[in-house]
This record gives C-alpha cells, structure tokens and sequence, in this order.
C-alpha cells in the first residue's frame, strides 16, 4: 500500500461545486492539503519542468485519513429471504464455469442463517476438488476434480427430518473430460427441525469483509424450500428446469445494472457487488447469436474475478468547493504526511453555458481511466527496467510510484485478470497511479525522451499554449458524453490533447456536429478515435471497453463476448462500428513501434495557397527531429490518410514522416494486414509507416489539422518553445482564430 493514496469522487467540474477526496494514510501522521494549477506535469529538466501554481480557496478537511483496506473482488449477495425461514428442507442448484482451479480456496456459494451461522458452503478448494461445508453439519470433499473452462451443475439439498446434507457435481459435456461421472456426498449428521437462510453470497464467502473470491462464471442460481426428488436432480444436471423455486436469479436480464431480478415466487432481488462482466456467453451459447439481446438464455451468466473493483469506498478525507470565478484548468490536490506525498489531478471546466477562452482544449479523461494502473506484463517489469524507471524518477523528482508495484489498486484495460481473461472494465474511485502530476511511462531518457503518456503528456500542450500567451478552457469527454456539442458551442478552436484514443457514440457525435457546423478543430495526436466505450449509468467513473474483432490489442474479446453490457451495443473499434478515425479528423491509426521518435518531411502539396501558411517562417523540406516526447514529433503511434476510409477527397497531406528508427520494431495494425505480405490499403506494408500531416475545409467556414503522431505535442517544448514546430503550430492556431471562413475547394 502506498503510504498515503487517494482518490476524487469526479473528475471535472464547474466552479460552485464542490469535489471529494478520498484516501488512506498508513503513515501515522497528519496529512496536509492543498490545490494547486497544474501548467506542466513532465519532470523532465530539459523542458518546462514540473510547473504547478498555488490557488486560492479553502480544502476542507472532512475525515482524518486513516488505513483502509482496498476491497477487491466481485460476487452476488442477496439477503432478506425472508421465505426460506424456518423450512425442514432446501435444495440449491447452480451452473459453474470456474477459470482458475487450483491454488487457493474459492467460495461458490455461502448462506447463512439470521445469527450469521453458515447453513451451507460450496467451494473449490487449493486442490481444486468440490468441497462441501457447514457449520453445524460437518464437512466432506467430493472425489472428483471440477473442470477448468468447462460447464458444471453443482447442488445441494438438507433434509433436517433425516439428518442429511447431500451435494454433487455433474459436467453438461461429458464427451471432452476424461472422468465425467456424476459425483454425490452425503453427511449424516444432527439438525435442527429446521434450516434458516436469510443470505446467500455467490462468488465469495459470506463475511464481514468478502473473502475465498472464486474466479470464473455463474449461471442460473436456485433455492428451493424442499428436497428435490432424483428425477428433478436428474433433470436440473442435464441443464433443465425444475418447478417452484422460492428464488431463482436471473444474470441475462437488466445487463446494465447491478441489481439481479429474481424470478422465484420469493421475489428477493440480489446485487452483483464490484461490478463483474455481465453479458457473456452462458452454457446455452451455440455460436448461432452473437448479440446477447437477441437471445438472453444463452447468456444468462455473470465472469467473477477475484481482482475486480469499481470503488474502494474509503471515506472522504477532504473536499473544495471551486471558487466563483475560478480558472477553467487542470489542477490537482497535492498531500503530504511527513515525507510521504501524493496528488490528485482534476479539470475545472468554465460554467454551463459559458465560454471564457476563444480556444477549447478536450481531456481525454475516459482515455486516462481505461489506462489507469496500466502495468507491464510480469516478464517485463524485471529487474533492469525496475531499476531504470526508479533512477530516472528519484534523478528528476518524478511520481515515486510505479503501479507495477501496487496491484493492489487494481490494473487497467491492458492488463489480465488472474484467470487470463482480460480486464474490461475499469473505474476512477480507486488511486490512479498512472493519472499523477510527474508520472513516468518510460525509462531510459535518451531513447524516449520524457518517456510520457496521456495525462502528464498532455500537460505539453497546454504549457505551450500559455508559453505562446494564448487562453483557453479545459473541457473534457465527460462533459462532451452528457450534454453534445453545446459543450463546444462558441469556441473557435477545439484542440485534443496527444491521445484521445477512446470514445463513446456521443462524444464523436459532438465534435462531428462542431466540425461540420463551421467549427475548427486541431487533432493533436496519434491513435484517436479507435476503440469505442460504454459508460455506467449506475456508477459514475466505470467505463467499460471490449476488444472485439481486430485492432492492436492488449487482449482479445471472447467469441459472443463483443456486445457492451452497459449500452447494448457493438464494441471493439469504431471502425468495425463503421466511423473510421478518418471520417472525423482525415487520419486513423496505421502503425505502432516502440516509444521512438522521427521527422516529418514537407510535401510538395505544402505549396499549395490553400496550405502554404502553415510554414510561414520555416526553412528546409524536414521539421520535428527533436522533442521531449521520443526525441521526435512523429512517434511511437501514427496515423494516416485514407480517402477509402473517409479522408475527404478535398483534404491536403502537408507533410509525411519517414525514417523511423529500425530499433522500433514497426508493425502495421492488424486491420490493415490481410496477409503476412497483402495490406487492405493494397501497398507495400513499410510505405503506410508513417504519420500524415492532414488539412482540409469543411462546410460553414470550418477546417480541421491533424498531426498523425502521439509524440507530436512534445516537441512543441523544444528549446523553450523556439523551434519548427511550435511556429507552424503557432501559424495554425492563428489562422484558425481568425474569424475569416475557410472556403472549401472547388472542383
């Protein structure tokens, strides 16, 4: 655990209002606060440097910050039943398909009665065998070992009139195991004349703090109030139905929410805690529908990880309310305990309805949150790049801490769960290590510069645009997601920071509307635009992302596992959704290497009236062969044009970037692979390496410029702001400000 951590309750708002912070603090000591205005976020000595300003306004404090436990893992619960009080009998029945199967407990299923007295528990245990338990009716370990990845019928009955507490196991597909028998335990032993659950807990063992997480999916859970005869158990292990049960939750129904419908005539509704992944494919899927809407019984389980979590839900240790007049800006809560230090970064908006800048710039905050806690894969955080990162943090005074060493606060979207199965779903109520002023990507300076992404990354732009004297407003994605374009209504120029990589349908529906209503608009970076999201609409801050068919990918989707549990729709890229990054900004994702950086070259379309203002005051076919981010403004991720995939036919490639260092190996993105040697664009693989510096009109006067490249903001910074590429931004943004239309060309 870090010494002392945090987290807010938001990540934006509008002065009047008020945001929260919660933490933790192992030190002993009393932790201090204060807001500060973050101007730049990269400790590399070669630029700006960490730049913060003091603010004015109280920060409250609430609660002392004292230790707090981080409580992971999903599972079920449902209480209150009420109808399972006092009965002689009780049979429950659930499918299981575990995904982890040995190495440590995992509770299945735990009830308990009105004293908080296991009635029963089902669990595989280290050795991965059934075992069954009870407090007061002794315990026994079924023979048989549950299959990984395959489907299971477990069920129990209690007969208190005999004594006796029988469970089992049965496979659904016996063809593919080896020992597929139908396996029974049974204890005779002393029962009350009745047996009491007033709870059951799925997926963890019923406790004050939820522990013995079990990995995999559940399906169908049941509860009867009698014992079942072997022809209904017969029945319920060949995957069928038996009558009146008093509870039967229903995991295929209301996928967005955490509430669980229970379709028994006890009619207890349950909750799924810490936000498991719903819409997944059950043991009825045949691979005929792929849509879970479309046929909800073949999807009517829930995956549990025992890493899972959406909200820490430690108190709150302090809150500000943001002062009338405030600056719309980046700023960020900064603690201290004695030597232990931590910061919280947040945006401040300018107030509904109002524009206090000419110039917007767009936080990618949806982008931080699924990176969030992004750790390298264990063989990768290894010694000598652990001993790098930390030399080169502790030599620029950068955020001393790496996530690679904290999953305790949970990983991001481009990490595994436990079980293999990728991380889907990530949430900002949790510290983010990775979204902290002075956070370090990267090591090893003198190939990849400062080594930054996303949110310290961004903190390039906004430095340059104040080094250039210019306002502007900080919106960001949440904003734009909930209330459209009138986000952006006013603004001459909307600017994205390096990598606004995800998205939902309406934030593109937003800046889509704002460009084509004569707005002008700067796409700063590489990769934007590619990967579609859903937002929670129970808990703010969950964002969920999955990686279906295609793309550069940290994992891949399982089959039928393509469609978003919290809107319904098709995910994946949005270019299997049918909007091409291109369709908005003229350029899309096109390849990847490692964290280098190159040049770009002026093309001879640059001499064109229409463009040739960009590089007014430029010498030489080549610029951007320096930079803080990989030593060079066109790097690590490119984009490129492509009319085929909606660059407009109108639109001027100024400049291409070439060269790029052979220590990177570059890849195209899969997508544009048919082959090992077709391409989809129909070209030699190495000529679609590059980033496509892009312009062109649209309707109403507008225009849109596009980088191509995610290193492109870091070299804005060069040599305090004096160089290539910083005049032709400069030249850009002037033009764009100036109220005179962009007239789209004719024919």
């Amino acid at each position: 655990m870090l010494p002392v951590a945090a987290y807010a309750d938001r990540l934006s708002l509008r002065p009047g209002e008020t945001i929260r912070f919660h933490g933790a603090n192992t030190t002993g000591l009393p932790v201090e606060a204060k807001v500060v205005r973050v101007v730049c976020a990269d400790a590399n000595p070669k630029g700006p440097g960490i730049v913060v300003e003091p603010v004015a306004g109280e920060v409250t404090r609430v609660n002392d910050a004292v230790p707090q436990d981080v409580p992971h893992g999903s599972y079920f619960v449902a209480g209150d039943l009420n109808t399972l009080s006092n009965q002689g009998q009780m049979t429950f029945a659930c499918l299981i398909y575990p995904t982890i199967a040995e190495g440590k407990r995992q509770c299945i299923a735990s009830a308990t009665d009105g004293a908080g007295n296991t009635v029963f528990e089902l669990a595989l245990n280290a050795d991965g065998l059934l075992d069954v338990s009870s407090a007061a009716h002794g315990a026994s370990i079924a023979p048989q070992r549950i299959a990984v990845r395959r489907w299971h019928v477990i069920w129990l009955t209690l007969n208190a009139s005999t004594g006796e507490l029988r469970a089992g196991s049965t496979p659904l597909d016996r063809s593919m195991l080896a020992d597929s028998s139908e396996n029974q335990v049974k204890l005779h032993t002393t029962m009350a004349e009745s047996v009491s659950v007033t709870q059951i807990m799925l997926g963890a063992r019923s406790a004050e703090k939820p522990t013995a997480h079990f990995n995999g999916k559940l399906e169908r859970p049941r509860l009867w109030a009698r014992v079942l005869s072997d022809a209904e158990l017969q029945s319920v292990n060949n995957n069928g139905e038996a009558a009146d049960a008093v509870h039967a939750w229903d995991f295929s129904s209301n996928v967005a929410s955490a509430t669980v419908a229970d379709d028994g005539s006890g009619d207890t509704p349950g909750r799924l805690v810490n936000t498991p992944v719903r819409a997944v494919t059950g043991s009825k899927w045949t691979g005929q529908e792929m849509r879970f809407s479309d046929a909800p019984e073949q999807f009517a389980a829930v995956h549990l990880h025992d890493d899972d979590l959406d909200n820490c839900h430690w108190p709150v240790i302090f809150e500000w309310t943001v002062p009338e007049g405030t600056r719309s800006s980046v700023y960020a809560l900064q603690l201290t305990a004695g030597d232990a230090q931590e910061n919280v970064p947040f945006h401040v908006v300018p107030p509904k309805g109002k524009r206090t800048a000419k110039i917007a710039v767009l936080a990618s905050t949806f982008t931080y949150v699924i990176y969030a806690n992004h750790t390298r894969p264990e063989w990768d955080w290894d010694a000598d790049w652990k001993k790098a990162w930390l030399d080169q943090a502790a030599e620029w005074g950068c955020y001393p801490h790496n996530p690679g060493d904290h999953r305790e606060y949970a990983m991001s979207t481009y990490n595994f769960h436990p079980d293999g199965s990728g991380i889907s779903l990530s949430s900002w109520n949790r510290p983010m290590l990775t979204v902290r002023v002075g956070y370090l990507t990267y090591p090893y300076e003198e190939i990849r510069g400062s080594g930054l992404r996303h949110f310290p990354a961004d903190s390039h732009l906004n430095a340059w645009l104040e080094s250039q004297g210019y306002d502007y407003d900080i919106v960001t994605d949440w904003e734009l997601h909930h209330e459209g374009v009138s986000v952006l209504d006013g603004y001459d120029l909307v600017m994205t920071g390096s990598h606004p990589e995800y998205h939902t349908r309406e934030t593109l529906d937003a800046l889509q509307a704002y460009r084509d209503s004569g707005g002008r608009f700067c796409y700063m970076g590489g990769n934007g635009f590619y990967w579609k999201v859903a937002l929670s609409t129970e808990t703010d801050g969950t964002i969920e992302i999955r990686r279906g068919e295609g793309g550069i990918r940290a994992w891949a989707a399982e089959p039928g596992e393509y469609y978003n549990q919290f809107d319904g729709e098709y995910g994946g890229l949005w270019r299997r959704n049918g909007r091409p990054p291109q369709n908005l900004a003229g350029v899309g994702f096109t390849a990847q290497g490692n964290f280098s950086g190159s040049y770009y070259r002026r093309r001879a379309e640059a001499d064109d009236p229409r463009v040739s203002w960009m590089f007014k005051g430029l010498s030489g076919d080549t610029f951007g062969d320096h930079g803080l981010s990989a030593h060079g403004a066109a790097g690590f991720e490119l984009d490129r044009a492509d009319k085929r995939l909606g660059t407009p036919e109108h639109a001027v490639v100024v400049a291409s970037s070439e060269n790029h260092p052979p220590e990177a190996p570059w890849i195209l993105v899969p997508e544009e692979m048919l082959t090992h040697i077709q391409t989809w664009a129909g070209q030699p693989a190495k000529d679609l390496i590059r980033a496509d510096m892009t312009f062109f009109e649209t309707p109403a006067g507008g225009a849109v410029f596009s980088t191509g490249s995610i290193t492109f903001c870091g070299s804005l910074l060069t040599n305090g702001s004096d160089n290539d590429v910083s005049s032709l931004m400069k030249n850009v943004v002037d033009r764009f400000l100036d109220p005179t239309p962009f007239e789209m060309p004719t024919a």
